[in-house]
């Protein structure tokens, strides 16, 4: 059943039934793609990813890939420099929310990549990227930007 908006509300004034997630393609000097290995314990744990994670309810997408970056591989990315370079979305499954996925593009930020939460992070080439096992939206992305 669809929830119709009280008197005087909009569709648009509903709580979010989706969640927004960003993600950085970092590329390197060298053309190579740093991946996220995603830690035990967590959905899709042992798949790669492009590094990144929820935003928050008070940020914008370019802040919170920032935000994320720093906390996950100890980097600062410069906002400025962050290029949209896709989305994908899916459905809800398995108790939770859809998810839409932003995707930028960096090749500069200061600090060296660790993985900070656990897994491993490690560079490939673009067609080395596309033979990761991923989690499906990165794999709709990686083979976007790569395919």
């Amino acid at each position: 059943m669809v929830e119709k908006p009280l008197a005087g509300e909009k569709n648009s004034d509903a709580a979010s039934t989706w969640m927004l997630v960003v993600a950085g393609a970092m590329i390197n000097a060298e053309g190579l793609v740093l991946m996220h290995q995603r830690p035990c314990g967590k959905m899709y744990a042992g798949l790669w990813e492009f590094p990144g994670g929820k935003v928050e309810a008070s940020e914008m997408p370019m802040q919170s890939l920032v935000r994320e970056l720093r906390e996950e591989l100890g980097i600062q990315a410069d906002p400025a420099g962050l290029v949209p370079a896709g989305f994908a979305q899916d459905m809800a499954r398995e108790g939770r929310l859809p998810i839409v996925l932003l995707l930028y593009a960096l090749r500069a930020w200061s600090g060296e990549p660790q993985a900070l939460e656990g897994g491993a992070v490690d560079w490939f080439a673009p067609s080395q990227v596309l033979q990761l096992p991923m989690p499906p939206l990165d794999r709709e992305l990686a083979t976007a930007l790569f395919g």
